[in-house]
């Protein structure tokens, strides 16, 4: 079975490795319901028991398909995370995301306010067909997402959507709370704020890029905050040997990180590792960090995932890729 680890101070238990339901729906009809019945099917009999979801992901698909197949099982049995920041709405009343591919007759529509995050809770209830999820985020509120208008995006966040996260805690609504983001730095100033559960980050504690060594995560391990890491392989720079299908941040990498990512993966492969296996495992040697949670959308990614979060790789790796000055040493 896989190891469990605690969310922050709460007693919410996450297998450290997890299911980023992202792709269940981004893919739209690529899948059909049969197909992630197995997918999630595989993904508990390989003992995962952590899923994540969002309405952003094919527009609320993603939602209804992991909640088709987990209203099956006893609801103690696994936790749920998913998040708020965007209302799906009638198409007239907001936009597409154009990077997902499903057919969902909804928009979105940005929406921090403190009222709209229990609308947005009670409306992905409905979708995932459940009772409750255990940790609920606030997604979204960087610059990565909003760029320039972020300053007015967190403002309303930290008036609106934050303490409306808080209360549904204290209310016990939910069990944990946090953000779900791109860039540590808003995490940190959220940290500084308020008292937060734990934090959902994708992309930026990896084995390509590991700034938040210096201030964050030691400032999350000193004040109980877990980390969930998202897009462990750097949304693919990290997994494939294939430059034309090497992207960083879902877009094409830059090519200082592709190299950068081929010297890491010379170096694991010198010791017999799977750089997949690697990227996988590498987060989990931080204290802070609870969960890593690639996002799957077939049967084989979840058993490829399965057998590489389980590799044995030689301490000495993590030794030669600090001393070349490839990825830090994590003490």
């Amino acid at each position: 079975m896989i190891a469990t680890r605690k969310i922050g101070a709460t007693d919410i238990e996450v297998t450290e490795l997890g299911f980023g339901g992202a792709p269940l729906g981004a893919v739209g009809d690529r899948l059909t319901d049969a197909d992630v019945a197995a997918i999630v099917a595989r993904a508990r009999a390989g003992g995962i028991r952590y899923f994540d979801t969002a309405p952003l992901y094919g527009h609320g698909l993603s939602e209804k398909r992991l909640g088709s197949v987990l209203g099956t099982v006893p609801r103690e049995d696994f936790v749920l995370s998913t998040k708020v920041g965007r209302l799906l709405v009638p198409e007239a009343q907001g936009e597409r995301y154009a990077g997902m591919r499903d057919a969902e007759p909804v928009a979105i529509r940005y929406d921090y306010s403190f009222d709209a995050v229990r609308r947005s809770l009670e409306s992905s209830l409905t979708r995932l067909g459940l009772d409750r999820v255990d940790i609920l985020l606030c997604h979204d509120i960087d610059v990565w997402t909003h760029g320039d208008a972020q300053p007015g995006i967190f403002d309303a966040a930290r008036k609106g959507a934050l303490p409306a996260l808080r209360a549904l805690r204290e209310q016990g609504v939910v069990r944990a709370i946090g953000l779900g983001v791109n860039e540590w730095q808003v995490c940190s100033r959220v940290l500084d704020e308020m008292d937060v559960d734990c934090f959902l980050l994708a992309g930026r504690f990896t084995l390509l890029e590991q700034e938040p060594l210096d201030e964050f995560l030691p400032k999350c391990v000193q004040r109980n905050v877990s980390i969930i890491i998202g897009g462990p392989y750097n949304s693919g720079i990290l997994a494939t040997d294939e430059r034309r299908r090497a992207t960083y941040d879902y877009k094409p990498a830059p090519e200082d990180l592709w190299q950068k990512a081929q010297a890491i993966r010379r170096m694991c492969e010198s010791h017999g590792v799977d750089p997949r296996a690697a990227a996988l495992q590498y987060p989990l040697r931080h204290p802070a960090v609870a969960a890593v949670i690639p996002g799957v959308w077939a049967v084989a990614e979840v058993e490829t995932n399965l057998d590489l979060i389980s590799a044995d790789i030689p301490a000495a790796l993590w030794r030669d890729l600090a001393a070349a000055e490839l990825a830090r040493e994590i003490d």
